[in-house]
Protein backbone atom coordinates (compact mmCIF):
# COMPACT_ATOMS: atom_id res chain seq x y z
CA UNK A 1 0.00 0.00 0.00
CA UNK A 2 1.47 3.58 -0.87
CA UNK A 3 -0.57 6.76 0.34
CA UNK A 4 0.09 10.11 -1.61
CA UNK A 5 -1.28 13.07 0.25
CA UNK A 6 -1.52 16.58 -2.01
CA UNK A 7 -2.76 19.67 -1.41
CA UNK A 8 -4.56 19.68 -4.18
CA UNK A 9 -5.95 17.65 -6.53
CA UNK A 10 -8.38 17.16 -9.99
CA UNK A 11 -11.05 15.06 -9.15
CA UNK A 12 -14.10 14.43 -11.37
CA UNK A 13 -16.20 16.57 -9.25
CA UNK A 14 -13.33 19.46 -9.76
CA UNK A 15 -10.56 20.31 -7.77
CA UNK A 16 -10.06 18.82 -4.07
CA UNK A 17 -7.73 20.02 -1.14
CA UNK A 18 -5.87 18.24 0.59
CA UNK A 19 -6.17 14.95 -1.14
CA UNK A 20 -4.97 11.14 0.35
CA UNK A 21 -5.23 9.03 -2.31
CA UNK A 22 -3.65 5.19 -1.24
CA UNK A 23 -2.65 2.96 -4.26
CA UNK A 24 -2.73 -0.93 -3.91
CA UNK A 25 -1.62 -3.51 -6.41
CA UNK A 26 -1.59 -0.74 -8.89
CA UNK A 27 -4.72 0.35 -8.50
CA UNK A 28 -6.78 3.42 -6.69
CA UNK A 29 -7.54 2.18 -3.45
CA UNK A 30 -9.28 5.25 -1.67
CA UNK A 31 -9.50 8.59 -2.38
CA UNK A 32 -11.01 11.26 0.30
CA UNK A 33 -10.51 15.20 0.38
CA UNK A 34 -9.96 17.16 2.78
CA UNK A 35 -7.59 14.96 4.93
CA UNK A 36 -4.91 15.59 6.89
CA UNK A 37 -1.32 13.54 6.20
CA UNK A 38 -0.55 10.20 8.06
CA UNK A 39 2.58 8.93 8.85
CA UNK A 40 3.92 7.06 6.39
CA UNK A 41 2.07 9.22 3.48
CA UNK A 42 4.06 10.76 0.32
CA UNK A 43 3.70 13.94 0.54
CA UNK A 44 2.98 16.07 -2.56
CA UNK A 45 4.02 19.11 -0.45
CA UNK A 46 3.35 22.19 -2.72
CA UNK A 47 2.34 20.11 -6.35
CA UNK A 48 -1.25 19.73 -7.60
CA UNK A 49 -1.96 15.55 -8.81
CA UNK A 50 -3.83 15.27 -11.41
CA UNK A 51 -4.57 11.71 -13.86
CA UNK A 52 -2.04 11.14 -15.97
CA UNK A 53 -2.96 10.93 -19.91
CA UNK A 54 -3.31 7.87 -22.75
CA UNK A 55 -1.60 8.14 -24.97
CA UNK A 56 -3.82 7.00 -28.14
CA UNK A 57 -1.15 6.72 -30.80
CA UNK A 58 2.08 6.55 -31.45
CA UNK A 59 4.69 5.00 -34.07
CA UNK A 60 8.13 4.83 -31.65
CA UNK A 61 10.28 3.70 -34.08
CA UNK A 62 9.50 7.01 -36.26
CA UNK A 63 11.30 8.31 -33.25
CA UNK A 64 14.58 8.24 -34.75
CA UNK A 65 13.73 10.34 -37.51
CA UNK A 66 12.71 13.50 -35.71
CA UNK A 67 14.39 16.18 -37.72
CA UNK A 68 15.41 14.41 -40.34
CA UNK A 69 12.59 14.87 -43.09
CA UNK A 70 12.70 19.03 -42.46
CA UNK A 71 14.50 19.90 -45.77
CA UNK A 72 12.14 20.44 -49.15
CA UNK A 73 12.94 18.00 -52.19
CA UNK A 74 12.97 18.68 -55.85
CA UNK A 75 9.25 18.39 -56.00
CA UNK A 76 6.20 20.00 -53.00
CA UNK A 77 6.58 18.14 -50.15
CA UNK A 78 3.59 16.14 -48.66
CA UNK A 79 2.39 13.44 -46.53
CA UNK A 80 3.38 11.19 -49.61
CA UNK A 81 7.05 12.59 -49.94
CA UNK A 82 7.66 12.33 -45.84
CA UNK A 83 6.51 8.27 -46.08
CA UNK A 84 8.61 7.71 -48.88
CA UNK A 85 11.83 8.74 -46.61
CA UNK A 86 10.49 7.08 -43.55
CA UNK A 87 10.30 3.83 -45.86
CA UNK A 88 13.70 3.96 -46.68
CA UNK A 89 14.20 4.83 -43.31
CA UNK A 90 12.41 1.89 -41.58
CA UNK A 91 14.70 -0.60 -44.00
CA UNK A 92 17.92 0.28 -41.85
CA UNK A 93 16.57 -0.77 -38.01
CA UNK A 94 17.63 -3.86 -36.37
CA UNK A 95 15.65 -5.44 -33.65
CA UNK A 96 18.07 -4.31 -30.72
CA UNK A 97 17.73 -0.78 -32.47
CA UNK A 98 13.88 -0.58 -32.61
CA UNK A 99 13.94 -1.58 -28.36
CA UNK A 100 16.30 1.36 -27.88
CA UNK A 101 14.38 3.54 -29.75
CA UNK A 102 11.18 2.80 -27.97
CA UNK A 103 12.53 2.61 -24.53
CA UNK A 104 13.65 6.38 -25.04
CA UNK A 105 9.88 6.99 -26.75
CA UNK A 106 8.62 6.11 -23.86
CA UNK A 107 10.99 7.72 -21.58
CA UNK A 108 9.59 11.01 -23.11
CA UNK A 109 5.94 10.36 -22.78
CA UNK A 110 6.11 9.87 -18.92
CA UNK A 111 8.13 12.72 -19.02
CA UNK A 112 5.82 14.68 -21.18
CA UNK A 113 2.97 13.69 -18.20
CA UNK A 114 1.31 10.46 -20.48
CA UNK A 115 0.89 6.99 -18.09
CA UNK A 116 0.28 4.63 -21.09
CA UNK A 117 0.30 4.42 -24.60
CA UNK A 118 -1.35 2.47 -27.40
CA UNK A 119 1.73 1.37 -30.03
CA UNK A 120 -0.01 1.06 -33.43
CA UNK A 121 2.86 -1.37 -34.57
CA UNK A 122 3.46 -2.17 -38.04
CA UNK A 123 6.79 -3.06 -38.20
CA UNK A 124 6.77 -6.57 -38.05
CA UNK A 125 9.70 -8.56 -40.14
CA UNK A 126 13.27 -8.52 -41.75
CA UNK A 127 13.64 -5.81 -44.43
CA UNK A 128 13.18 -7.97 -47.12
CA UNK A 129 9.72 -8.85 -45.71
CA UNK A 130 11.30 -12.13 -44.30
CA UNK A 131 9.54 -13.01 -41.08
CA UNK A 132 12.08 -13.24 -38.04
CA UNK A 133 12.54 -16.80 -36.73
CA UNK A 134 10.42 -15.66 -33.89
CA UNK A 135 7.49 -14.00 -35.55
CA UNK A 136 6.97 -11.79 -32.50
CA UNK A 137 10.67 -10.72 -32.12
CA UNK A 138 9.68 -6.92 -33.20
CA UNK A 139 6.43 -6.89 -31.09
CA UNK A 140 8.82 -8.02 -27.82
CA UNK A 141 11.07 -5.59 -28.63
CA UNK A 142 8.46 -3.18 -28.08
CA UNK A 143 7.01 -5.16 -25.25
CA UNK A 144 10.54 -5.16 -23.55
CA UNK A 145 10.68 -1.09 -23.65
CA UNK A 146 7.20 -0.30 -22.40
CA UNK A 147 8.07 -2.98 -19.25
CA UNK A 148 11.24 -1.26 -18.52
CA UNK A 149 10.73 2.09 -18.66
CA UNK A 150 7.24 1.42 -17.21
CA UNK A 151 4.63 2.76 -19.39
CA UNK A 152 1.26 1.40 -19.46
CA UNK A 153 0.81 0.10 -22.76
CA UNK A 154 -2.19 -1.14 -24.98
CA UNK A 155 0.18 -3.18 -27.68
CA UNK A 156 -1.99 -3.10 -31.24
CA UNK A 157 -0.38 -4.93 -33.80
CA UNK A 158 -1.23 -3.99 -37.62
CA UNK A 159 -2.73 -5.84 -40.27
CA UNK A 160 -1.18 -4.45 -43.42
CA UNK A 161 -1.83 -6.47 -46.47
CA UNK A 162 -1.82 -4.39 -49.62
CA UNK A 163 0.54 -1.14 -51.36
CA UNK A 164 -2.95 0.59 -52.12
CA UNK A 165 -6.81 0.30 -52.91
CA UNK A 166 -6.11 -1.85 -56.07
CA UNK A 167 -4.37 -4.73 -53.61
CA UNK A 168 -1.54 -4.22 -55.17
CA UNK A 169 1.29 -6.12 -53.60
CA UNK A 170 3.70 -4.72 -50.88
CA UNK A 171 7.01 -3.11 -51.79
CA UNK A 172 9.91 -1.92 -50.46
CA UNK A 173 9.96 -0.60 -47.47
CA UNK A 174 6.39 -1.77 -47.09
CA UNK A 175 7.59 -5.65 -46.74
CA UNK A 176 8.57 -5.51 -43.32
CA UNK A 177 4.92 -4.87 -42.37
CA UNK A 178 3.16 -7.34 -44.42
CA UNK A 179 0.80 -9.99 -43.20
CA UNK A 180 -2.13 -11.52 -44.04
CA UNK A 181 -5.03 -12.10 -40.88
CA UNK A 182 -4.11 -15.78 -39.90
CA UNK A 183 -0.09 -14.71 -39.53
CA UNK A 184 -1.35 -10.76 -37.73
CA UNK A 185 -3.50 -13.37 -35.30
CA UNK A 186 -0.20 -15.72 -34.36
CA UNK A 187 1.94 -12.72 -33.62
CA UNK A 188 -0.84 -10.64 -30.94
CA UNK A 189 -0.81 -14.55 -29.24
CA UNK A 190 2.83 -14.48 -29.29
CA UNK A 191 2.85 -11.38 -27.80
CA UNK A 192 0.30 -11.33 -25.42
CA UNK A 193 1.93 -13.29 -22.67
CA UNK A 194 4.85 -10.76 -22.51
CA UNK A 195 2.48 -8.02 -21.58
CA UNK A 196 2.51 -6.48 -18.10
CA UNK A 197 -0.61 -7.48 -15.91
CA UNK A 198 -1.94 -3.88 -16.49
CA UNK A 199 -1.66 -4.17 -20.30
CA UNK A 200 -3.80 -4.63 -22.63
CA UNK A 201 -3.82 -6.27 -26.46
CA UNK A 202 -5.87 -5.37 -29.41
CA UNK A 203 -5.19 -4.91 -33.11
CA UNK A 204 -5.24 -2.28 -35.64
CA UNK A 205 -5.77 -2.33 -39.40
CA UNK A 206 -4.15 -0.08 -40.87
CA UNK A 207 -6.17 1.42 -43.49
CA UNK A 208 -8.81 1.25 -46.10
CA UNK A 209 -5.74 1.11 -48.30
CA UNK A 210 -4.08 -1.09 -46.76
CA UNK A 211 -6.54 -3.92 -45.86
CA UNK A 212 -10.32 -5.13 -46.82
CA UNK A 213 -13.26 -4.78 -45.66
CA UNK A 214 -13.28 -8.67 -45.00
CA UNK A 215 -10.08 -8.26 -43.27
CA UNK A 216 -11.39 -5.99 -41.41
CA UNK A 217 -14.43 -8.07 -40.07
CA UNK A 218 -11.91 -11.20 -39.40
CA UNK A 219 -10.15 -8.78 -36.60
CA UNK A 220 -13.61 -7.76 -35.40
CA UNK A 221 -14.24 -11.34 -34.80
CA UNK A 222 -10.80 -12.16 -33.36
CA UNK A 223 -10.91 -8.74 -30.59
CA UNK A 224 -15.12 -8.52 -29.93
CA UNK A 225 -14.20 -6.36 -26.97
CA UNK A 226 -11.58 -4.30 -29.00
CA UNK A 227 -9.73 -2.18 -28.47
CA UNK A 228 -9.43 -1.44 -32.55
CA UNK A 229 -7.92 1.02 -34.16
CA UNK A 230 -7.39 2.31 -38.07
CA UNK A 231 -6.30 5.72 -40.19
CA UNK A 232 -8.74 6.82 -41.96
CA UNK A 233 -9.41 10.23 -44.13
CA UNK A 234 -5.78 11.34 -43.08
CA UNK A 235 -5.02 13.26 -46.26
CA UNK A 236 -7.09 14.51 -49.71
CA UNK A 237 -5.66 12.04 -51.97
CA UNK A 238 -6.37 8.94 -49.51
CA UNK A 239 -10.39 10.15 -49.36
CA UNK A 240 -10.09 10.31 -53.60
CA UNK A 241 -8.74 6.60 -53.65
CA UNK A 242 -11.23 5.01 -51.21
CA UNK A 243 -13.92 6.86 -53.15
CA UNK A 244 -12.57 5.31 -56.61
CA UNK A 245 -12.35 1.90 -54.73
CA UNK A 246 -15.65 1.45 -52.89
CA UNK A 247 -17.83 4.34 -53.88
CA UNK A 248 -18.21 5.92 -50.41
CA UNK A 249 -15.70 8.43 -48.53
CA UNK A 250 -13.31 6.58 -45.74
CA UNK A 251 -15.63 7.54 -42.73
CA UNK A 252 -18.56 6.94 -43.89
CA UNK A 253 -17.46 3.15 -45.54
CA UNK A 254 -16.28 2.78 -41.78
CA UNK A 255 -19.67 3.69 -40.63
CA UNK A 256 -21.79 1.86 -43.12
CA UNK A 257 -19.88 -1.59 -43.54
CA UNK A 258 -17.62 -1.98 -40.55
CA UNK A 259 -19.99 -0.80 -37.97
CA UNK A 260 -17.88 1.03 -35.76
CA UNK A 261 -18.56 1.48 -32.38
CA UNK A 262 -17.44 1.98 -28.66
CA UNK A 263 -14.30 -0.43 -29.19
CA UNK A 264 -13.06 1.93 -32.65
CA UNK A 265 -10.40 4.52 -32.59
CA UNK A 266 -10.57 6.23 -35.95
CA UNK A 267 -7.09 7.89 -36.49
CA UNK A 268 -6.74 11.72 -37.40
CA UNK A 269 -10.36 11.17 -39.37
CA UNK A 270 -9.45 15.05 -40.63
CA UNK A 271 -11.52 15.19 -43.87
CA UNK A 272 -15.19 14.67 -43.37
CA UNK A 273 -18.19 15.94 -44.83
CA UNK A 274 -20.48 17.49 -41.93
CA UNK A 275 -22.97 14.22 -42.10
CA UNK A 276 -19.37 12.14 -41.61
CA UNK A 277 -18.21 14.14 -38.46
CA UNK A 278 -22.25 13.97 -36.88
CA UNK A 279 -22.11 10.15 -37.27
CA UNK A 280 -18.90 9.53 -36.11
CA UNK A 281 -19.32 11.45 -33.50
CA UNK A 282 -22.85 9.40 -32.30
CA UNK A 283 -21.01 5.50 -33.45
CA UNK A 284 -19.10 6.24 -29.82
CA UNK A 285 -16.20 5.63 -31.66
CA UNK A 286 -13.50 7.76 -30.33
CA UNK A 287 -11.45 9.86 -32.86
CA UNK A 288 -7.31 9.94 -32.30
CA UNK A 289 -6.31 13.17 -32.78
CA UNK A 290 -2.37 13.71 -33.17
CA UNK A 291 -1.93 17.69 -33.53
CA UNK A 292 1.61 17.78 -33.84
CA UNK A 293 2.25 15.27 -36.34
CA UNK A 294 -0.50 16.24 -38.28
CA UNK A 295 0.85 19.68 -38.95
CA UNK A 296 4.09 18.39 -39.42
CA UNK A 297 2.62 16.57 -42.07
CA UNK A 298 0.63 18.73 -43.85
CA UNK A 299 -2.76 16.71 -43.13
CA UNK A 300 -5.46 19.60 -42.50
CA UNK A 301 -7.56 20.51 -39.19
CA UNK A 302 -10.11 18.45 -38.21
CA UNK A 303 -13.82 19.31 -37.69
CA UNK A 304 -13.54 19.22 -33.64
CA UNK A 305 -16.01 22.23 -33.05
CA UNK A 306 -18.73 19.87 -35.17
CA UNK A 307 -17.42 17.22 -33.88
CA UNK A 308 -17.70 18.51 -30.12
CA UNK A 309 -20.73 19.80 -30.41
CA UNK A 310 -22.38 16.27 -31.77
CA UNK A 311 -21.13 14.97 -28.14
CA UNK A 312 -18.22 13.12 -29.62
CA UNK A 313 -15.37 11.97 -27.88
CA UNK A 314 -11.26 12.28 -28.87
CA UNK A 315 -8.12 11.48 -27.36
CA UNK A 316 -4.75 12.52 -28.38
CA UNK A 317 -1.54 10.75 -29.33
CA UNK A 318 1.62 11.43 -30.58
CA UNK A 319 1.63 9.19 -34.04
CA UNK A 320 5.05 9.90 -35.14
CA UNK A 321 6.94 11.29 -32.26
CA UNK A 322 8.37 14.13 -33.83
CA UNK A 323 7.81 16.17 -30.73
CA UNK A 324 6.83 14.32 -27.49
CA UNK A 325 4.42 16.72 -25.56
CA UNK A 326 1.41 16.32 -23.94
CA UNK A 327 0.95 20.22 -23.09
CA UNK A 328 1.95 20.77 -27.09
CA UNK A 329 -0.72 18.61 -28.75
CA UNK A 330 -3.59 19.89 -26.75
CA UNK A 331 -2.19 23.49 -27.60
CA UNK A 332 -2.06 22.59 -30.81
CA UNK A 333 -5.19 21.47 -30.99
CA UNK A 334 -7.11 24.57 -29.54
CA UNK A 335 -4.74 27.06 -31.94
CA UNK A 336 -5.54 25.31 -34.88
CA UNK A 337 -9.59 25.69 -34.20
CA UNK A 338 -8.82 29.38 -32.99
CA UNK A 339 -6.30 30.12 -36.98
CA UNK A 340 -9.62 28.37 -38.81
CA UNK A 341 -12.31 29.84 -36.84
CA UNK A 342 -10.75 33.38 -35.87
CA UNK A 343 -11.56 32.98 -32.16
CA UNK A 344 -10.29 32.44 -28.92
CA UNK A 345 -11.16 29.35 -26.62
CA UNK A 346 -13.22 27.63 -28.92
CA UNK A 347 -12.89 23.96 -27.52
CA UNK A 348 -14.39 25.52 -23.96
CA UNK A 349 -18.15 26.16 -23.03
CA UNK A 350 -18.85 29.83 -21.24
CA UNK A 351 -17.25 30.37 -18.08
CA UNK A 352 -14.93 27.37 -18.29
CA UNK A 353 -11.13 26.74 -18.14
CA UNK A 354 -10.25 25.84 -21.82
CA UNK A 355 -6.93 23.89 -20.59
CA UNK A 356 -9.00 21.81 -18.68
CA UNK A 357 -11.84 20.98 -20.80
CA UNK A 358 -9.07 19.45 -23.04
CA UNK A 359 -7.67 17.57 -20.90
CA UNK A 360 -10.67 16.23 -18.49
CA UNK A 361 -12.11 15.13 -22.55
CA UNK A 362 -9.10 13.73 -24.04
CA UNK A 363 -8.46 11.70 -20.44
CA UNK A 364 -11.95 9.86 -20.82
CA UNK A 365 -11.20 9.26 -25.06
CA UNK A 366 -8.10 8.10 -24.53
CA UNK A 367 -8.53 5.64 -21.72
CA UNK A 368 -11.43 4.48 -24.03
CA UNK A 369 -9.36 4.19 -26.78
CA UNK A 370 -6.92 2.19 -25.11
CA UNK A 371 -9.64 0.02 -22.98
CA UNK A 372 -7.86 1.06 -20.00
CA UNK A 373 -8.98 1.62 -16.27
CA UNK A 374 -7.88 5.29 -16.35
CA UNK A 375 -8.03 9.05 -16.54
CA UNK A 376 -9.32 9.31 -13.32
CA UNK A 377 -8.48 9.21 -9.30
CA UNK A 378 -11.50 7.40 -8.34
CA UNK A 379 -11.00 4.13 -6.66
CA UNK A 380 -10.68 0.84 -9.18
CA UNK A 381 -8.82 2.99 -11.64
CA UNK A 382 -5.16 2.01 -12.41
CA UNK A 383 -2.65 4.74 -10.31
CA UNK A 384 -1.75 6.74 -13.69
CA UNK A 385 -1.02 10.11 -12.04
CA UNK A 386 0.98 13.02 -12.46
CA UNK A 387 2.20 15.97 -9.84
CA UNK A 388 2.62 19.81 -11.06
CA UNK A 389 5.00 21.93 -9.16
CA UNK A 390 2.68 24.84 -7.91
CA UNK A 391 5.40 26.83 -6.80
CA UNK A 392 6.73 26.91 -11.12
CA UNK A 393 6.87 30.23 -11.74
CA UNK A 394 4.28 29.69 -14.60
CA UNK A 395 1.98 27.83 -12.35
CA UNK A 396 2.69 29.73 -8.99
CA UNK A 397 0.49 33.32 -9.54
CA UNK A 398 -2.55 31.24 -10.88
CA UNK A 399 -5.70 30.60 -8.93
CA UNK A 400 -6.55 26.64 -9.04
CA UNK A 401 -8.71 26.40 -11.75
CA UNK A 402 -6.69 28.47 -14.14
CA UNK A 403 -3.16 25.18 -13.46
CA UNK A 404 -4.28 23.25 -16.60
CA UNK A 405 -4.46 26.75 -18.52
CA UNK A 406 -0.96 27.22 -17.04
CA UNK A 407 0.11 23.92 -18.50
CA UNK A 408 -1.56 23.75 -21.98
CA UNK A 409 -0.56 27.58 -23.02
CA UNK A 410 1.85 28.89 -20.92
CA UNK A 411 5.17 26.89 -20.88
CA UNK A 412 3.81 25.00 -17.67
CA UNK A 413 4.67 21.58 -18.73
CA UNK A 414 8.27 21.62 -17.60
CA UNK A 415 6.60 22.11 -14.05
CA UNK A 416 5.54 18.27 -14.11
CA UNK A 417 7.61 16.70 -11.17
CA UNK A 418 6.63 13.36 -10.70
CA UNK A 419 4.59 10.98 -13.10
CA UNK A 420 2.93 7.42 -11.87
CA UNK A 421 1.98 4.19 -14.18
CA UNK A 422 -0.06 1.85 -12.57
CA UNK A 423 0.90 2.94 -9.51
CA UNK A 424 4.71 2.47 -10.40
CA UNK A 425 6.83 5.91 -9.73
CA UNK A 426 8.63 6.27 -12.75
CA UNK A 427 9.48 10.21 -13.29
CA UNK A 428 10.71 11.91 -10.26
CA UNK A 429 11.90 15.50 -9.70
CA UNK A 430 10.87 16.31 -13.35
CA UNK A 431 13.01 13.50 -14.85
CA UNK A 432 12.48 9.43 -15.48
CA UNK A 433 14.23 6.90 -12.92
CA UNK A 434 16.49 5.23 -16.79
CA UNK A 435 16.85 8.26 -18.41
CA UNK A 436 20.51 7.80 -18.12
CA UNK A 437 20.48 3.85 -19.05
CA UNK A 438 18.21 4.73 -21.74
CA UNK A 439 19.76 7.74 -23.80
CA UNK A 440 23.19 6.09 -23.67
CA UNK A 441 21.56 3.16 -25.39
CA UNK A 442 19.94 5.05 -27.87
CA UNK A 443 22.88 7.19 -29.11
CA UNK A 444 25.02 4.22 -29.69
CA UNK A 445 21.63 2.60 -31.44
CA UNK A 446 21.18 5.78 -33.22
CA UNK A 447 25.13 6.10 -34.38
CA UNK A 448 25.07 2.85 -35.88
CA UNK A 449 22.09 3.58 -37.73
CA UNK A 450 23.18 6.96 -39.01
CA UNK A 451 26.38 5.31 -40.11
CA UNK A 452 24.16 3.17 -42.76
CA UNK A 453 22.19 6.09 -43.89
Amino acid sequence: MTALWAPEALLPDGWARNVRVTIENGKIASVAAGTETARGDHRLTGRALLPAMANLHSHTFQRAMAGMTERRGDTDDSFWTWRDLMYRFVGTLEPDEIGAIAALAFIEMLEAGYGSVAEFHYLHHQPDGTAYDNRAELSHRVIGAAAETGIGLTFLPVLYTYAGTGGQALSGGQRRFGNHTERLLRIAEAARPELAEDGGLGAAPHSLRAVSLDQIAELQAAFPGGPLHIHAAEQTAEVDAIVAAHGARPVELLLDRVGIDERWCIVHATHMTADETRRLAQSGAVAGLCPITEANLGDGLFNAAEFLDADGAFGVGTDSNVEITLAGELRLFEYGQRLHHRARNVMSDRDASTGETLHRAALAGGARALGRDCGAIVPGMHADLLALHRDHETLAPLATGQLLDGFVFAGGANAITDVWSAGRHMVRNGRHIARDDVTNRYGAAMKRIVDRL
